[in-house]
């Protein structure tokens, strides 16, 4: 099964793809869709960018899920959460139409599941996404990285699930 994992933000959305069969997952490809800034571009051209790059990268890989961060809001930068909204409603829809069953995980859920700590910083979640994956390299930048994590957190939940039935 190909999983496709969202870190959605307007200007930088990351995104991994990776394949698990039974106990193995594989790195498929992972990279990052950009907006573009707010300096060259409006609102409505920055989502529409979001939403065709997740579109191609769904097309390519043909995942079977969709996993996606939740939205969260730090009350200091409420505008952030507004305009990272926006991505990720751009992202579901690209997911939906595509066909995939979209999956939603917090960020405390994903660092709980993949480090044992729901306050990991970037740097413990990148270095369990590296061993996890079996990679020589950490993934950059942190966006590519959350997204795998986020992948991952889908696939070993999921199976937690199944082994439960």
């Amino acid at each position: 099964m190909k999983i496709l994992g969202i870190d959605p933000g307007l200007n930088t959305t990351g995104y991994g793809v990776i394949e698990a069969s039974g106990r193995r997952v594989r790195l498929v490809e992972a990279g990052v869709v950009r907006g573009g800034s707010s300096a060259n571009r409006t609102l409505a051209e920055r989502v529409a960018e979001v939403y065709r790059g997740v579109t191609e990268v769904i097309e390519s890989h043909s995942p079977a899920v969709m996993a996606i961060e939740e939205l969260y809001s730090h009350y200091e930068r409420p505008k952030t959460a507004i305009l990272m909204g926006h991505a990720r409603g751009a992202i579901i829809l690209a997911g939906q139409l595509g066909g995939l069953q979209v999956n939603h995980y917090a960020a405390t859920q994903i660092k709980k599941t993949l480090t044992g700590n729901g306050r990991a910083p970037k740097v413990q979640m990148q270095a369990a996404v590296t061993r996890e994956l079996g990679l020589k390299e950490t993934p950059e930048p942190p966006d590519v990285a959350d997204a795998l994590a986020i992948a991952m957190t889908h696939w070993f939940l999921s199976r937690l699930v199944m082994n439960r039935e």
